[in-house]
């Protein structure tokens, strides 16, 4: 009997999710919009979760992208970008 080959699904970015890990202050910090969902971090940490994930969205629509048009490594440079930014 012959071996089926799989076909490999290309990559899909359908969301993002982030994730704060310094301390939090006792507080629960979730946030959600569109294409992503942030948790927990410090206020700044946060904050600056919150900024990266708009930066993203803004720049998708500016180019006329949804978020699963983009390649991975797009996003990555677009979070990159963000950070950059930030500082």
């Amino acid at each position: 009997m012959p071996h089926k080959r799989k076909r490999q699904r290309s990559a899909e970015v359908v969301g993002f999710v982030g994730i704060g890990l310094d301390k939090n202050e006792g507080h629960r910090r979730v946030t959600t919009g569109e294409n992503f969902v942030l948790l927990g971090g410090s206020e700044e940490t946060h904050d600056r979760m919150i900024d990266a994930a708009v930066h993203v969205n803004e720049e998708l629509r500016r180019q006329g992208k949804e978020l699963n048009d983009a390649t991975p490594q797009q996003l990555r440079d677009l979070f990159r970008d963000a950070g950059d930014h930030q500082d």
